[in-house]
């Protein structure tokens, strides 16, 4: 980084600075602690600080670094394998949170949504735990994915459909 220009490094920590708020949440959401979140979008900017001056001349510069950090995160999963997974975990917190219904519907009705949503396409199920999980707006989410708006529109379209499909159908099994 020392030999970068002045812009360089200034595009470099502006890019740092918007997006390691988005990354450390998401991550969190897949690894389930601040720990591995950290260490994984730590990860992140170290790949993207050692590629950015290359990057700086991408179309997509966020979409490469949003493919960045997925691929820090499946590498953090399959270092740590804990079981149960964050998600189902998240199913739990959901269930303890609703004290006016019955607990028990209220997670067995989250555990079905989360396997539902596991079973997403990879980039709707990114596009369903910005916009829902992490309560993104879907402008806030195609930047954070490096893609256009019209696309995480697109992809949660998708989503809801087939999560209506694989919700219907669990329901009646």
């Amino acid at each position: 980084m020392s030999q970068w220009t002045p812009t360089a490094r200034l595009s470099y920590w502006a890019f740092h600075a918007n997006r390691r708020p988005s990354y450390m949440r998401f991550a969190y959401l897949q690894l389930g602690s601040d720990a591995a979140a950290e260490d994984a979008v730590d990860a992140t900017f170290d790949s993207i600080m050692n590629e950015w001056l290359r990057m700086l001349h991408m179309d997509r510069l966020d979409a490469y670094a949003w493919t960045i950090l997925k691929q820090r995160l499946v590498d953090r999963a399959h270092r740590r394998c804990t079981w149960p997974r964050p998600m189902d975990i998240s199913a739990f917190e959901a269930a303890l949170k609703e004290a006016h219904a019955d607990r028990y519907a209220v997670l067995t009705d989250t555990i079905r949504f989360y396997s539902a949503v596991s079973r997403l396409a990879e980039r709707q199920r990114d596009a369903v735990l910005l916009r829902y999980g992490l309560q993104c707006t879907p402008g806030e989410a195609a930047s954070v994915m490096g893609v256009d708006e019209a696309t995480v529109r697109s992809q949660l379209g998708q989503a809801h459909r087939r999560l209506a499909r694989l919700l219907e159908t669990s329901a009646e099994s």
